[in-house]
């Protein structure tokens, strides 16, 4: 169970943006500190061309730089984040939207039903249940995704789709679809009629339970839409990042990792195809040409819009890498708010992918739009209890979510095994 608790010395509503200022300067910190990782890294292989090893003291140096980078790469990506993200009032028109937002926040303040039962029987909202909750506002609903989808790694990259049904079901054809050359005149020939499967993506329920003081709700500079999202969105996002790659797909979406993986020349649908480092828990004696083996191993279709997925301890060992004339394999974003790249293709961090181990698919590449899908059920539902954790009043707070594998060509893994 998650649960905050917030008092009134520090409460977590306050909703903190970043100046444009503050992330030029963290980003000309990171550029800077990426150039003496290089000179580091440039003197540890040089000491360890000569004398077949680097000095500790050059080896500690280049680690020490490496964690700083790591943690410049957050903060970057934290200031980046809060700068781009968009105040919850901007765009509020229309009466009942109004009518709306303040009969949820009478509910959130002071657990008036009434008017908020009556917006949602006006909307004709089948989903209205006292027993359940109350579906929040739909400006807040789509910040609560907008959040979600900067803090969820695969949800910023896959296709999501919303749905009003418990369960989306995509049928594919199994041998590809019937296509042929025909003449503008021609009889159009019969063509076999294809098998079809069906994938099933349910959508299962995901919940966090921020809390709050009696007398911060009877704050009136409280703006209870924007804390709410706050509240939620690193709870829901974290359970998400987690699902999303390794979920099992019992009561949790299915991730990527849960696949069974084949080596790719022996791939077939409903396998997700992997390519052998060749050395047990490690990338051999040429990382570059594994990566590059990968990169080919996907189909030119998805090789264009391809990317590659990783956690942060994976990045850092590729940093050190370089090719045979010398550059670095990794390159820091070229601006603010864009992503590092890997030979020329862009990178996004997972922290629930595998680190770097024996047999671990700890690498994907793909084209994540076309190869994953996550499903969103309509809906944000909040449940005022006062009753639970006094004098705290919880509010439980669910959505409904699914996700797995819609193309199983799209995405490859590397696994870091003989084969």
């Amino acid at each position: 169970m998650h649960m905050t608790r917030t008092n009134d010395a520090t409460p977590s509503l306050e909703t903190k943006t970043a100046s444009s200022g503050e992330v030029a300067g963290a980003f000309d910190e990171f550029i800077a500190t990426f150039e003496a990782y290089k000179d580091s890294n440039d003197q540890r292989l040089a000491q360890i061309e000569r004398r077949s090893a680097a000095d500790v003291l050059t080896e500690e140096k280049a680690e020490r730089i490496n964690h700083a980078l790591d943690a410049q790469q957050r903060r970057l990506d934290e200031l980046t984040r809060r700068a781009a993200r968009p105040p919850l009032a901007a765009g509020r028109t229309g009466e009942g939207i109004s009518e709306h937002k303040d009969a949820f926040a009478a509910y959130i303040r002071r657990g008036e039903e009434r008017n908020l039962r009556l917006c949602e029987e006006k909307a004709m909202t089948s989903a209205s249940d006292p027993d359940g909750g109350y579906l929040v506002p739909d400006e807040l609903d789509s910040e609560i995704g907008r959040r979600l989808a900067d803090l969820s790694p695969m949800r910023a990259i896959a296709t999501v789709r919303q749905v009003s049904g418990a369960v989306l079901k995509k049928p594919f054809a199994l041998d590809g679809m019937a296509v042929g050359w025909v003449g503008e005149t021609d009889a159009r020939p019969q063509t076999a009629t294809p098998q079809l499967a069906e994938l099933q993506f349910p959508t299962m329920e995901l919940y966090a339970m921020p809390a709050a003081s009696a007398s911060l709700l009877d704050d009136a500079a409280l703006d209870v839409e924007t804390w709410i999202a706050s509240e939620v969105e690193a709870a829901f996002a974290e359970q998400e990042a987690i699902a999303f790659i390794s979920g099992d797909g019992v009561n949790k979406p299915r991730g990527l990792t849960d696949y069974p993986s084949v080596a790719d020349s022996a791939w077939s649908w409903g396998n997700l195809g992997h390519v052998a480092t060749g050395s047990d828990g490690g990338f051999g004696l040429d990382p570059s040409d594994r990566l590059i083996e990968l990169i080919y191993a996907l189909k030119a279709g998805y090789r264009q819009n391809g990317r590659f997925l990783m956690n942060r301890s994976t990045q850092a060992q590729i940093r050190k890498f370089k090719d045979a004339d010398g550059n670095y394999l990794w390159v820091p974003p070229a601006g603010i708010g864009q992503s590092a790249s890997l030979m020329g293709f862009p990178i996004s961090e997972a922290e629930a992918m595998p680190d770097i181990a024996s047999s671990a698919t700890a690498i994907a590449f793909g084209d994540f739009r076309r190869g994953y899908l996550v499903v969103d059920r309509t809906g944000v539902r909040v449940l005022r209890d006062p009753y639970s954790a006094k004098p705290y009043v919880l509010f439980y707070t669910t959505k409904r979510v699914g996700g797995g594998v819609q193309n199983f060509e799209a995405i490859k893994l590397l696994k870091f095994a003989i084969a």
